[in-house]
């Protein structure tokens, strides 16, 4: 196989999916390849999700342009992993056939292999996950990743849960965790790499450690926790059902664990939750949301809620404004139903209209947009440490960090600033970040708990 084969990612969905390219990355560079522009790359790499049909819908849209340079001698090799891989299969090679290789997330160990062999002797190749609890993974620690300073750890595979309206378990498999010394050995050399922020992510982290004896999420925190060099440990996505008083009591205790968390409250109708299969109430939300707030007074809280789900009433909705305005969260990732083929959900009687789903995700949105801004008003004049890691997406000479809250920041700088912790003075705000002002720069942060970046 020639070296310096050129290849671009392109990238959909989760923090697992973010993860599961850096891997790839990592794996492709170790073989000689070069990370290049998508019009000058031989090998063009999706990474895909399937949560929503608008995220499936993007990718067969960027699929369909590549149909254009199908005819030419220098067309590239294209390529489709991950959920939506797995989930519409051979169709994807009946529809594109420009694609060479569709793989399901649970067999990533076998891309790298089967790309050269699509290179070399034009071989198209379909890896589907057959069985839902066997993984082929891919042996490879992200030490070439799109962030230097932060990077993401799977700690688990797939999902056990089934929510009614979720296609996860379906298309990544029944739930697993990875052994606690692989996931300890992974994050030592990703912090012997430069990594300041590590975030462990699975479909539920609260469930690791279920099937293996004697160890679970919490001990993994602590244990992860200890690693020398590591400034920063946060951890997602958290299924309010199992986020247990031990998990509260180790981010109390453990100065690293950042004090932010994202639970996916969904609806604020009792009656919804129970079509959703969500295995709470809104008042057990309620009491973890306390016991949290009441050990963590700086919690940033974040929210995921669906607005339409089948025969959601205006009453429901209504309860989903009143958890918002009662939670308080400083921010809400919202959507809209999307029925997903072969979910529960998707065969219920009683799908809401687009239209009426629109409506409602306007006014949520407008809803949460104003509770956020309060909440960020409230921080302006206020002094807090951020991890500056990125350029701003938008404007000459910003740069952009996260508190330990995980408030995103955008200030004034340069490339010199990245990798520091930035004692910042906030100025403005908006209703998804806060404008700042850099006070002093530090390789190493001088306070994490000591300044609150949370109105009381």
């Amino acid at each position: 196989m020639p070296n310096m084969v050129r290849f671009h990612l392109h990238v959909f969905g989760c923090q697992m999916n973010v993860y599961d390219a850096d891997r790839l990355r990592s794996a492709l560079v170790n073989r000689g390849w070069v990370e290049a522009p998508e019009d000058t790359a031989e090998v063009i790499v999706f990474v895909t999700c399937s949560i929503r049909e608008k995220a499936e819908q993007k990718v067969l849209s960027a699929l369909g342009r590549h149909g254009r340079s199908w005819s030419r001698a220098s067309r590239p090799l294209v390529a489709v992993i991950g959920c939506m891989a797995q989930r519409m299969g051979e169709g994807l090679m009946r529809r594109f056939p420009w694609v060479c290789l569709v793989a399901g997330p649970r067999h990533l160990g076998l891309v790298p292999e089967a790309l050269e062999d699509a290179l070399r002797n034009g071989k198209r190749h379909l890896i589907l996950d057959a069985d839902a609890r066997e993984i082929i993974d891919l042996d490879e620690i992200p030490i070439v990743r799109s962030n230097p300073y932060k990077a993401y750890v799977t700690i688990a595979h797939g999902c056990d849960n089934f929510c009614t309206y979720c296609i996860v378990p379906y298309v990544r498999g029944r739930f697993r965790s990875r052994r606690p010394e692989d996931v300890i050995c992974e994050v030592e050399r990703l912090v012997k790499s430069g990594v300041l922020e590590v975030t462990l992510v699975g479909q539920n982290v609260n469930s690791y450690g279920r099937d293996l004896k004697g160890y679970s999420f919490p001990r993994l925190l602590e244990d992860v926790a200890s690693i020398p060099g590591l400034v920063r440990l946060r951890f997602t996505t958290s299924h309010p059902r199992d986020f247990t008083d031990d998990l509260i009591e180790a981010m109390a205790r453990v100065e690293s664990i950042c004090p932010s968390v994202n639970l996916p409250i969904q609806s604020g109708s009792d009656r919804i939750l129970r079509l959703m299969n969500r295995g709470y109430t809104v008042a057990e939300y309620a009491a973890k949301v306390e016991k949290l707030r009441d050990a963590l007074p700086q919690l940033g809280l974040t929210s995921d809620l669906i607005v339409g789900f089948p025969t959601e009433s205006d009453e429901d909705f209504r309860a989903s404004l009143r958890a918002l305005e009662a939670f308080h969260f400083d921010q809400v990732h919202t959507a809209s139903y999307s029925p997903r083929e072969g979910t529960p959900a998707a065969r219920m009687t009683g799908q809401v209209s687009e239209e009426t789903k629109r409506e409602r995700l306007c006014a949520v949105n407008a809803l949460q947009s104003e509770i956020a801004l309060e909440i960020n008003k409230s921080l302006v004049g206020k002094e807090c440490e951020v991890l500056l890691d990125g350029f701003a997406p938008k404007g000459e000479g910003l740069l952009q960090g996260r508190t330990a809250t995980d408030k995103v920041v955008i200030v004034p700088g340069d490339a010199n600033c990245l990798g520091k912790f930035a004692l910042v003075k906030f100025v403005r705000a908006e209703h998804w970040c806060l404008h700042g002002e850099i006070l002093s720069l530090h390789p190493f942060p001088l306070r994490e708990r000591e300044v609150s970046d949370r109105a009381g």
